[in-house]
């Protein structure tokens, strides 16, 4: 195990009122252009920072979801944990996550009763894709004079209360009970935080549940139905989605990232703990067609570095590729509770972008 090796530092720039936007960046990806598109715990909407040179982004503009696809409504959070770009396409993935009422500290009785109520935010089961042309998100457009060609905005389809994924889940052997139990996030009930796409191919992370040690990824395909519509496509072993078991020393998964045929893991505690974070490579992923299971000894998942730990702040949430300092792949991440010191002022945060060691 080794330290991460900081390459630099990037200054991300927001047109913001306040600093909330900053405080809570949860996902991060980028598009050929070199744009750097970030999602927030509580916005419906995703944001586009350009390269401005000296190692800054800014020039922000906010583009809001519900004017490309049909969200469940415009109140409540869709909770981002994953953001991805693949094919002419950025990727949302909201944490279908149920979540406790937190405490006040004020009314203890209160307090009591409030960590007795759980509550369903209905965005939250969004798994979105939004055509770029331009470096701006449209609804659709034609690629080329191929009339098949066209990219169009869409979403899974839902089956109220949530969508077609949770509804194939809840038969399932190891996450089907916990999805009856209605645990919340952070009471280490079920939470994605990780997406990586490969055109219509999605490996989706779990920070929960970790299951006696072993962090999930589940893998998917999607295919348009309807204009707008997604729905699961049967994978070639008459299933529609597979399970990927990793061990990553009791962690679950933050976010995840393609490197050609490798998958990047971002890992930290799961359910309201603090604790170290961790970056693995888990090789070959595009090479299975059946549930897999991989621990440490084997080559298949190979732990790369710790990243710096700081209690109370700087959480890693989001990362993403980026060619870096004679580096093709670097190593972005963005926080979420940013260490003060890294907000210069109430507008601007600091990303870190580490070196990934060789793919062999």
């Amino acid at each position: 195990m080794t330290d991460a090796f900081l390459l630099t530092r990037v200054r991300l720039t927001f047109q913001s009122k306040d600093d909330d936007l900053i405080k809570e960046l949860s996902a991060v990806t980028r598009t050929p252009d070199g744009s750097l598109w970030v999602g927030s715990d509580e916005y419906l909407s995703l944001e586009r920072l350009s390269p401005m040179g000296d190692g800054t982004y800014g020039g922000h503009k906010t583009f809001h979801l519900n004017d490309f696809v049909n969200l469940a409504d415009t109140d409540s959070e869709i909770d981002i944990e994953g953001l991805d770009y693949s094919d002419g396409y950025i990727w949302v993935i909201g944490s279908h996550s149920l979540k406790r009422n937190k405490t006040k500290g004020k009314k203890p009785k209160k307090d009591i009763r409030r960590l007795s109520e759980i509550e369903r935010d209905p965005n939250r089961y969004l798994i979105a894709r939004f055509p770029v042309l331009k470096g701006d998100l449209v609804h659709t457009y034609a690629r080329s004079d191929n009339a098949d060609d066209r990219l169009t905005a869409a979403a899974l389809k839902r089956i109220e209360p949530h969508n077609q994924l949770m509804e194939a889940l809840a038969d399932d052997e190891h996450l089907g009970s916990i999805l009856a139990a209605k645990l919340p996030s952070k009471d280490n009930g079920f939470d994605i935080e990780g997406v990586a796409v490969l055109e219509n191919r999605m490996f989706l992370g779990l920070r929960g549940p970790v299951l006696r040690g072993w962090a999930i990824i589940l893998e998917v395909e999607l295919d348009d139905t309807e204009p707008g519509v997604l729905v699961l496509k049967e994978l070639d072993d008459k299933v529609l989605y597979r399970k990927h078991f990793v061990d990553l020393n009791g962690l679950g998964i933050r976010e995840l990232a393609l490197r050609g045929e490798d998958l990047i893991i971002l890992a930290g505690p799961t359910m309201d703990l603090e604790g170290a974070m961790q970056v693995f490579r888990l090789n070959n992923v595009l090479d299975h067609s059946n549930d897999t299971l991989w621990d440490q000894d084997s080559d298949m998942l190979v732990t790369l570095f710790d990243l710096p730990f700081t209690i109370g702040s700087d959480h890693a949430e989001g990362l993403v590729l980026v060619p870096c300092l004679g580096y093709d792949d670097g190593l972005m991440v963005v926080y979420d509770s940013p260490d003060p010191a890294r907000c210069p002022d109430k507008s601007s945060v600091f990303a870190d972008i580490f070196r990934l060691p060789s793919q062999s």
